[in-house]
């Protein structure tokens, strides 16, 4: 990532307020300027002040007041036109009558109209012509003539079109505004989960300091409730954290000693002593702040694709009005008419709705898989993720749980029952911080077991370990120890080449073994089968030995695996199915498996808490849930199937109105007025913010 994206706000209310000056910024220079990609600029620039938050609230309601203004403007004008009067069968004479609609049609142009024509201004010095533009022209035209028919010009005035056209656009990019700010909540509400406080100890006692003045090292103190203010690890407490909003795991997850807290979380009801090891930009939160404001301005295939349709639109909307005047004009019609329909064809073909098909689709899309764990860094890779064909994973830590955990206790006869083995065996193995050692007392603790002190702790370099626990001589040892000293147990049940066996001796009595394993997460099964109801194939790449990776395939029904591979196997591995026309994506933990995450066509990362800035991967796994994977794919085509049918909608609807807009169907009785295209056109643009709406419920 560029490093100019990386800048230091450490401040939670200062990094929101950052967040909300730099989008307001963006589109109320798109609402003023009308630029289709105002959207995409960068959106990390330097903090803009309470001027930064007042620009944001006076943009949304500068255009509410001029959309309201207009509207009680526009009543006296439509109520004293002559066509409305025809139309609905009334009549009112009104002295003065065309003076007064011009007085207050003079007002609702210049005024309302004023965001579209500084736009249509804009537009013309950077010869960059664009929706504002048409809208401009439109709107210009109108006047002007309506203006003329006053003074003295023979004809019908537009004063009733002109006002409606100008109230209904005004009211369409309100919404539009609205529609699209409202998708940076969520990433906003990420921001405000930051506590402004933390409690440090400090020479023996706990005192209030900014988070900000936080360093790596500190110890603090998160109290029940509490939203923990940094990053760490435990050193001494237990409780539950609450991390739905960082990671999307709905349940409280428990935190002991050495467990990671990642700030932001909410405590349960237990105290933590944490040790801080990521504060400010190197934080947790930070980074997804960063990647999802990074992937929210980076453009896709599909929002080039848009940029171009909206830009080509636009020429076209001035050619067919241009056409659509002179066409009328050389058949006879009076230029009254002929200047209506053009205006008509130009205000149908306003690429509005196209400018906000895509962009909005994509804010909406990243913030909402943010929430729920899944970070992209990676637009178009995340698009693509539809075409996936063929799926690797990586087995440790993402279809396994990646730490061995103990599968079996098994004692020898009636010596010993199984909990007071444990308890032997964990007095002595909380000494070490070896994976076997970890994998017992994190099984004596989810049995409830009291870990005894020990003494006299001693390595046994490549056979275990032992201790004195309760004046009795404890040894965890492996089969090499008792080969060695010759000593002779009963057969275990341990499978071979997948579970390791160590066994318990008390006073130089083997008493009984324990077994243990990675764990297939319970979540494995599902994903896989979900991955395989849609078409894609999955296959185990994975360092570990033949029967490890076969035992892991099989019990997962999988397709293939691949063992005792090396990471530069594992890419090539990826280029084979690529060269058999294979769409692939490759899982792992954005390490090791770098070389092949990179040649992939989707890279994901998996990695929990912390873990996640795998630099190579296109998009990351924050809890290193397999079903994540499904869903991740699954939401991949639900977003490309909106921004779809938001391009088709946006655009399609132009293939009927600007026909009718022209007048082609005009001997059958069927046209379409400026107040009804104005009226389509802002319907197209509601229709399609609701549509990028509704993908909120995907991932829900």
């Amino acid at each position: 990532m560029d490093h100019e994206h990386h800048r230091h706000y450490t401040n939670p209310q200062k990094q929101a307020e950052v967040i909300k000056d730099s989008l307001s910024d963006q589109f109320a220079e798109k609402a003023q300027h009308g630029h289709e990609d105002a959207m995409h600029k960068d959106i990390s620039r330097p903090p803009h002040g309470e001027h930064g938050k007042d620009h944001h609230r006076m943009m949304i309601e500068d255009f509410k007041k001029r959309f309201l203004v207009s509207l009680v403007l526009s009543i006296p004008v439509i109520t004293l036109s002559p066509m409305v009067q025809h139309i609905l069968g009334f009549t009112l004479n009104v002295p003065y009558s065309i003076y007064i609609a011009f007085i207050f049609s003079s007002f609702i142009y210049f005024y309302g109209g004023w965001p579209f024509l500084k736009g249509l201004s804009e537009e013309l010095k950077k010869m960059s012509l664009g929706m504002m533009t048409l809208i401009g022209v439109a709107i210009t035209v109108a006047y002007s003539y309506s203006t003329a028919i006053v003074f003295g010009l023979k004809g019908m005035d537009f004063f009733w079109e002109l006002a409606t056209l100008i109230v209904i656009m005004l009211l369409g990019h309100w919404i539009e505004m609205k529609s699209v700010l409202g998708a940076s909540k969520a990433l906003e509400l990420l921001v405000s989960m930051m506590p402004s406080e933390a409690s440090l100890f400090k020479n023996g006692e706990t005192i209030k300091v900014r988070i900000e003045d936080l360093q790596k090292g500190d110890l603090i103190l998160v109290k029940p409730g509490e939203k923990a203010p940094a990053d760490g690890v435990v050193e001494d407490g237990e409780s539950y954290l609450n991390e739905s909003m960082l990671t999307g795991e709905s349940k409280p997850i428990k935190k002991l000693q050495g467990d990671k807290v990642i700030g932001g979380s909410i405590n349960g009801n237990g105290a933590l002593r944490v040790l801080v090891e990521h504060t400010g930009q190197e934080s947790y939160l930070n980074k997804v702040i960063t990647l999802v404001q990074e992937a929210q301005k980076t453009k896709s295939e599909t929002q080039r694709l848009a940029d171009r349709a909206a830009r080509w639109l636009t020429y076209i909307a001035l050619f067919a009005g241009i056409g659509t005047l002179t066409v009328w004009l050389i058949l006879g019609k009076e230029f009254a008419f002929a200047l209506e329909r053009m205006v008509t064809v130009m205000v149908i073909s306003c690429p509005h709705a196209l400018g906000l098909a895509v962009p909005l689709v994509v804010a909406i899309s990243t913030a909402v898989s943010a929430k729920n764990g899944l970070l992209i860094r990676n637009r178009t890779a995340f698009e693509n993720s539809r075409k996936i064909t063929t799926i690797i994973f990586d087995k440790t830590g993402t279809l396994t749980v990646g730490s061995h955990e103990v599968a079996s206790v098994i004692v020898f006869g009636d010596i010993i029952d199984k909990r007071e083995m444990l308890r032997l065996a964990a007095g002595v193995e909380q000494n070490s911080e070896h994976f076997i050692a970890q994998g017992i007392l994190r099984k004596a603790k989810a049995e409830g077991i009291t870990v005894p002190p020990s003494q006299a702790f001693n390595y046994l370099p490549g056979k275990g370990l032992e201790g004195n626990v309760e004046g009795r001589d404890v040894k965890v040892v492996g089969p090499n120890y008792l080969k060695d000293y010759t000593i002779e147990v009963p057969a275990n049940n341990a499978e071979e080449g997948i579970e390791t066996v160590v066994y318990v001796l008390v006073d130089a009595q083997p008493i009984g073994y324990i077994t243990m394993r990675d764990q297939i997460r319970t979540e494995s099964a599902g994903a896989i089968q979900v991955l395989k109801e849609n078409g894609i194939k999955n296959l185990l790449l994975t360092g570990d030995n033949e029967r490890v990776a076969k035992s892991v395939s099989d019990k997962l029904q999988m397709e293939g695996y691949l063992a005792n591979v090396l990471p530069h196997q594992k890419q090539e591995k990826v280029k084979e199915l690529q060269a058999k026309g294979e769409f692939v994506a490759m899982t792992g933990d954005g390490v090791n498996d770098a070389p092949a995450l990179a040649q992939a066509d989707v890279g994901i990362a998996v990695g929990s808490g912390t873990d996640v800035a795998a630099e190579t991967a296109d998009i990351i796994l924050v809890n290193s849930n397999p079903q994540d994977i499904a869903s991740l794919i699954l939401f991949g085509k639900a977003t490309y199937r909106k921004m779809i049918q938001n391009l088709i909608w946006a655009t399609g609807y132009n293939v009927i109105a600007l026909p009718l807009a022209a007048g082609v169907l005009y001997k059958q009785g069927i046209m379409i007025s400026p107040a009804v295209g104005a009226a389509l056109m802002s319907l197209s643009t509601v229709i399609v913010a609701i549509n990028a709406q509704l993908l909120r419920r995907q991932l829900k």
